[in-house]
């Protein structure tokens, strides 16, 4: 059963890539849970068990993601950007933007919000919109283990786990600051290797009133993630909430924007990877609380992401955890920051693929490689060299960290 459920699933996600005949993503995936079903791989049974760590998680992505379009519809990430257009320091604008929407928002809606924009942007600027354009799938890894809402996996570790936004604070915002800080300095270095001159006219009003909405509802946002979880209200409530008074001011319901097709996607693959790995042991793999323990699963993780997709990767992990299991943050690292290398790794660069052709942008799977191996990986080494310095104790985890912002400084000194 588990041969015929790992069949399936690579059939699944070789098809969400491949889109055979330009079928929606979704539907691959779809068709290889029924044909699991009818050849007896899975049962209902064991579908409703795939399925029910999802829930919550999925709830949250058909809401954020609408909530971010009606911000853009209120014109605040188009003021955000206006800020950064026509300056010096557009690009690291541009990064900053992707990073907090990421991080606040989650990785799909920073996506299929900032891609476009980072794409007008530059082409208002004077910018390669490749370049500029890369920067919000990238951060879609390298900026979504800060909060549980960052990512889809993050939300599942919740609900499986038991985790609460502290902890992630706690244990992987110094591994995501690195993998910033080292990310960015490659970023720079491989693709923006003259300074910037600013297009005098490239600038444009700013809009206070879009700006003052976006920081209120960021502001509502965080205390909802941060609180929410002490009284009882999950994330999921807390942007129906936002969203509900968003429509009151944009006098619509985004309908459009809710993402089924990344929902069914999503689903899809929990089943099949639920029926892939039944009955696996991985224990040789999820054991251990050295710092070599812990570079072996956040690596291994991320190897699996590109793979397989780092959701079900998840998943197979983290089902073989106990509640609160510290071996979750090393997995939960590799599976959010590792899918660079394969545009297969992520729904995210699946969305950030179809956008940037969308924009007439011609990028492919390759370009995604090439990113992935220029900046992608040595953020993920320093991520993971940080987080295998914590299992030391704070003071090692700080000093590695310390040490790779020297060596970020010193990859950033012109050649």
């Amino acid at each position: 059963m588990a041969v015929g459920g790992a069949v399936l699933l690579g059939a699944g996600v070789a098809g969400a890539i491949a889109r055979p005949g330009r079928v929606p993503a979704w539907v691959p995936p779809a068709l290889a849970v029924v044909a699991a079903g009818l050849v007896g791989v899975v049962d209902v049974g064991q579908a409703g068990r795939s399925l029910d760590p999802l829930l919550e998680p999925l709830a949250f992505l058909l809401l954020a993601v609408p909530l971010a379009v009606m911000l853009a519809d209120l014109g605040v990430f188009e003021a955000l950007a206006s800020l950064a257009a026509g300056r010096r320091r557009v690009v690291g604008g541009m990064w900053l933007l992707c990073t907090v929407t990421t991080a606040v928002l989650n990785l799909d809606a920073a996506v299929v919000l900032l891609t476009p924009l980072a794409v007008r942007t530059a082409r208002r600027c004077g910018l390669d919109p490749v370049v500029l354009a890369m920067q919000p799938v990238l951060l879609a890894c390298l900026a979504s283990s800060f909060l549980p809402v960052s990512n889809l996996t993050n939300l599942i570790a919740v609900r499986q786990l038991g985790f609460t936004p502290a902890a992630f604070l706690g244990h992987l915002a110094l591994p995501s600051v690195a993998g910033l800080a080292v990310g960015w300095c490659c970023y720079r270095r491989a693709y923006v290797s003259e300074p910037f001159i600013p297009d005098a006219d490239a600038a444009s009003p700013v809009d206070v009133s879009a700006l003052r909405t976006g920081c209120i509802v960021l502001v509502v946002l965080l205390a909802g993630f941060l609180v929410g979880p002490l009284v009882g209200v999950a994330p999921w409530v807390v942007v129906a909430v936002v969203d509900a008074g968003l429509v009151v001011l944009v006098r619509r319901v985004p309908w459009e924007a809710v993402p089924c097709g990344t929902a069914l996607v999503a689903a899809s693959l929990a089943v099949l990877a639920g029926a892939a790995v039944a009955g696996v042991s991985l224990h040789t793999i999820l054991h251990g609380s050295g710092p070599l323990d812990t570079t072996k699963i956040a690596l291994i993780a991320a190897g699996a992401a590109n793979v397989m997709n780092n959701l079900p990767a998840l998943l197979v992990g983290v089902a073989r955890l106990p509640h609160g299991s510290a071996l979750a943050w090393p997995l939960l690292l590799g599976v959010n920051v590792g899918p660079t290398l394969l545009v297969t790794g992520s729904l995210a660069s699946l969305l950030w693929l179809d956008s940037v052709r969308r924009d007439g942008l011609r990028v492919g799977a390759r370009d995604y490689a090439r990113l992935g191996l220029r900046v992608g990986l040595p953020a993920l080494f320093a991520s993971t060299a940080v987080l295998a310095g914590a299992t030391a104790g704070w003071l090692a985890a700080v000093a590695t960290l310390a040490a790779v912002v020297v060596f970020a400084a010193l990859l950033t000194r012109r050649r």
